[in-house]
């Protein structure tokens, strides 16, 4: 089996030689192959080198266009500073004054210079990779997009007091990110990713009225333009978790605060779960044995339906040895 058909093998529930391996891989990827961070995300040519080289070197079972939050946001005119070693950041939220959302336009994600750089990233890693190797795309959830153009303290006071505004950010935000997914699919993403980081922080019922139907939009226009969807919001989403089971993500991947055992009771045994090992404690603190003891350990606890990956970004400074030891449990097990 290749990567492609071990990948959707698994979330087919059908055989597999061993197990998947998808964890994500961003500015070690960059480190790897002598590039600066800020090279990485803001060049698709060096992003698909990075993820070139991860196969190579470890036999990863997806190729990523993951790289930073600012894609959307930096197209819609925010402005940003890029580092070297660490992701780009706004200068300045694009709607501290709220009262911008009435006159923000929505960017064409083709000609948006950094949507439109993941859109030529998705095309280079399907030329080189296609039905070898499976590409995923990636998009912000309509909660993290709007801390991205609020701010995140700033959105989660209009959570509670003004709820009108919210509807509309979340609305315009989900458009936009539908728009974005579609031109992925397009391009020949065959999964993209839904990336909602700052869900974990809201309450289930917030996240029922503000969050949910804009991801659930997100996954059935994914699924109408022919690709599978990744759920990923990042911290401790136990109290969100049966909700999450009603977005419709072929995958949900979970980081390491979230109960795997909890998961797979509120998904259901037909979804995919991937995660959840400890990044810095486990992944890149602990020794080869301890990672492999770390990966049965969340294989049985998520069971058949699942897909090795950290519990979030696999940290720049991991011994190699370790990540290794990741791919090295995948290749003994199904």
């Amino acid at each position: 089996m290749n990567s492609y058909q071990r990948t959707m093998a698994r979330l087919a529930g059908e055989p597999v030689d061993r197990l998947p391996a998808q964890p994500i891989l961003m500015l070690l990827a960059a480190k790897l192959i002598g590039r600066t961070y800020a090279d990485y995300v803001r060049d698709y040519r060096v992003c698909a080198q990075g993820q070139l080289n991860l196969v190579e070197q470890f036999g990863v079972d997806m190729v990523s266009l993951c790289s930073d939050p600012w894609r959307e946001a930096g197209d819609c005119g925010t402005e940003l500073t890029f580092f070297d070693a660490q992701p780009p950041a706004a200068r300045q939220h694009l709607l501290a004054d709220k009262s911008a959302l009435a006159q923000l336009r929505m960017p064409d994600p083709a000609t948006g210079p950094r949507m439109g750089d993941r859109i030529n990233g998705v095309r280079l890693l399907r030329e080189q990779v296609g039905g070898e190797v499976p590409v995923l795309g990636w998009v912000e959830g309509p909660m993290a997009e709007a801390a991205d153009l609020r701010g995140l303290n700033a959105i989660l006071e209009d959570l509670l007091l003004d709820q009108p505004f919210t509807h509309d950010l979340m609305n315009f935000a989900t458009e936009m990110e539908v728009r974005f997914a579609q031109a992925q699919v397009a391009a020949g993403a065959d999964m993209v990713g839904i990336g909602d980081a700052a869900a974990s922080l809201i309450s289930p019922e917030l996240y029922v009225r503000f969050v949910l139907p804009g991801e659930q939009r997100l996954a059935q226009a994914i699924h109408e333009a022919g690709a599978k969807v990744r759920l990923h919001i990042c911290g401790k989403t136990n109290h969100l978790l049966q909700h999450m089971a009603k977005v419709g993500a072929d995958q949900v991947e979970l980081d390491y605060p979230a109960d795997l055992t909890k998961a797979r009771a509120a998904v259901g045994p037909d979804v995919c779960l991937l995660g959840n090992m400890d990044p810095v404690r486990v992944v890149e603190q602990g020794t080869p044995e301890q990672i492999k003891q770390a990966c049965a350990q969340c294989h049985q606890a998520a069971g058949e339906r699942y897909i090795l990956a950290a519990g979030c970004e696999v940290p720049p400074g991991t011994p190699l040895e370790n990540v290794r030891a990741m791919f090295e449990y995948a290749a003994s097990t199904t």
